[in-house]
């Protein structure tokens, strides 16, 4: 069954010295500020795009590869992702780099490799970003 998740920006002003919120409808946990020097500059506890971008992509990676790992045989104790989403003004998001260390008792650091591969490949957000490089450094740990 497909499901649609949403979220909802208030804006006022213009680009650079306007400011907003972002609200996670769908789950209700929060509204955030947003802001042009949040996204081009410090972020000054607020945040942007971007970051938001980051959250997605280092859940979802995290839970493709959990999801990989299990159907292997190998589930993993832990997984940590991290992802950085690189913004350039005028230009846009220039790189996306996923690092990720996991605790996965019995895998080979080769075979980890290419799980982590697979779930940069076939994670949805992976897929939906795919117009951007995305990096990866994954490291076995323990």
């Amino acid at each position: 069954m497909a499901t649609t998740r949403t979220a909802t920006t208030q804006w006022k002003g213009a680009l650079l010295d306007g400011s907003g919120t972002v609200t996670l409808d769908s789950s209700g946990v929060g509204t955030f500020d947003v802001s042009w020097p949040s996204r081009a500059e410090q972020a000054n506890g607020k945040t942007s795009p971007e970051e938001l971008i980051a959250a997605a992509h280092s859940s979802c990676f995290s839970m493709a590869l959990s999801h990989g790992l299990a159907q292997a045989g190998t589930p993993p104790q832990q997984v940590e992702t991290k992802a950085d989403v690189t913004f350039q003004p005028g230009e846009g998001i220039t790189g996306i780099v996923i690092s990720v260390r996991a605790q996965v008792p019995g895998l080979s650091a080769e075979d980890f490799q290419a799980a982590a591969e697979t779930a940069k490949a076939n994670c949805p957000v992976s897929k939906a970003l795919s117009g951007t490089t995305i990096t990866l450094n994954a490291e076995l740990i323990g």
